[in-house]
């Protein structure tokens, strides 16, 4: 390979790095390349879908210009903060560049970035780490990135950098998370290092008069992996997702000591709201069926039992009790199991909390569950009814404290009135963090979920 000389043809390629979109990870699968070398791409162009230990993503580039090399192949999995596409910013201003791109002048070179991890926006990328990580089959080795434009901008008659005004520096899933709140990211103070506008930043701006505790990431689960067959067995690499997903488990199970309660309870009048409600005008639009009384019956079930809503901070020696509820729904997609949450799921009525659900399971189904989606769940739902599952013993997600497990509702005898009649039964499974909740209080969450589904008017007096 050669190195350019040539300043202008330097200032010309600009490279973006495979960001951190899921605040953390370390790597991230090419799935598909949405442009190939030549193509023209503009400010907020998704170039490609990556898959991470969360979620698929579709990467957005932070500028305008002429795609000129493609560094990785589709099915490679990229560390975070390697260049994975090089773009021409000037095209038509020069030759087409060599191999390598060329240094900058000492006096035009980038300032040196702190050493560790630091915040990670679309098109930056990480420091290295100090941690040495075994060469994957396949990868390639990245060349340093150029400096960013408005590092390299002229210094005018004051010494200051002429640079353009830019937008508010913040993540992919922040940014999502400013979009589904409402939240114009120019109103926000920053707080991150950098300027950069973190999660807590937005939520402050959504609800300043509330703190917001820290958010758990989501455990995902991977639909399929590539195989190796024999005659007599068949080998299955764990990783990506997998082993994601393995390691959370085992993480959960042997850190927070797990207590599983069961209940039977007679939801025929519940299944007779179901259908009242569909039937119901300010429902129309919405997809009405059980677990949306359910999921109701758990939030109400919540505000009478506070405490339940709650994680344990171990670093700390804390309980963290949050005022918040972010309710999460596992739900089987065509990549498999991921638990997506409605955020604020407390503050809406039972048409927003139907249709807030619906989108959920749509989202889910089409495969564009974003990392922030699937982020800060406090308490999960899990419906194995819809297998024919009478129950489970569910495991917690990380940083949740209670999951409610909810079985197959079947018509079944049931003493009613002092007489054995058919009536719509189900079984219901609370795990949750002993840690944290006791059993009476944990008895008494289960059991006032069970009498709002067996009474479902108390939905009214209760709430």
């Amino acid at each position: 390979m050669t190195t350019m000389t040539d300043t202008s043809n330097a200032a010309r390629f600009r490279e973006f790095k495979m960001p951190d979109v899921g605040e953390g990870l370390t790597e991230a699968e090419i799935l598909k390349w949405y442009v190939q070398p030549g193509d023209t791409v503009t400010d907020g162009q998704v170039v490609c879908e990556v898959e991470t230990a969360k979620a698929a993503v579709e990467l957005p580039i932070p500028f305008d210009g002429v795609v000129h090399e493609l560094r990785f192949p589709e099915g490679t999995t990229v560390d975070v903060g390697q260049v994975i596409i090089a773009v021409d910013v000037a095209p038509g201003s020069g030759d087409p560049v060599a191999d390598e791109p060329a240094e900058a002048p000492a006096s035009e070179a980038a300032p040196e970035e702190p050493k560790g991890r630091q915040p990670v926006l679309v098109g930056y990328g990480v420091s290295e780490s100090s941690t040495k990580r075994r060469a994957r089959k396949g990868a390639e080795t990245a060349p340093p990135a150029a400096a960013p434009a408005a590092v390299q901008a002229e210094l005018n008659g004051q010494g200051t950098a002429a640079v353009p005004e830019a937008r508010p520096l913040a993540k992919p899933p922040v940014r999502k998370l400013a979009k589904d709140l409402g939240i114009d990211l120019a109103t926000v103070t920053p707080t991150g290092v950098g300027g950069v506008i973190t999660r807590e930043d937005v939520h402050a701006a959504a609800t300043p008069s509330e703190p917001v505790a820290p958010e758990a990431p989501p455990v995902v689960a991977e639909a399929e992996v590539p195989v190796q067959q024999g005659a007599r067995e068949t080998r299955i690499p764990v990783k990506g997702v997998r082993k994601a997903i393995a390691q959370a488990m085992v993480g959960s199970a042997f850190t927070a000591p797990h207590v599983t309660e069961f209940v039977t309870v007679d939801v025929t009048r519940t299944m007779k709201l179901v259908a009242e409600l569909k039937e119901d005008k300010d429902m129309a639009g919405v997809r009405v069926n059980p677990l949306l009384i359910i999921a109701k019956a758990l939030l109400v079930a919540i505000k009478r039992n506070p405490e339940v809503n709650a994680v344990w901070d171990e670093a700390n020696q804390e309980i963290v009790q949050k005022h918040y509820v972010n309710l999460g729904i596992a739900a089987a997609t065509p990549r498999g199991l991921i638990v997506p949450n409605i955020k604020d799921a407390h503050d809406r009525t039972l048409p927003q909390l139907a249709a807030s659900l619906g989108e959920l399971v749509a989202t889910a189904r089409d495969g564009k569950t974003s990392p922030a989606a699937m982020a800060g769940g406090t308490v999960t739902i899990t419906n194995v009814g819809v297998f024919g599952v009478d129950t489970g013993t569910p495991i917690l997600n990380p940083g949740e404290s209670a999951i409610l497990a909810v079985g197959a509702i079947k018509l079944q005898p049931w003493v009613h009135k002092g007489k054995v009649k058919p009536r719509q039964v189900t079984t219901l499974a609370l795990s949750f963090d002993h840690r944290l909740i006791d059993g009476e209080l944990g008895s008494k969450f289960l059991a006032d979920i069970a009498a709002i589904l067996e009474q479902p008017k108390r939905l009214i007096t209760w709430a």
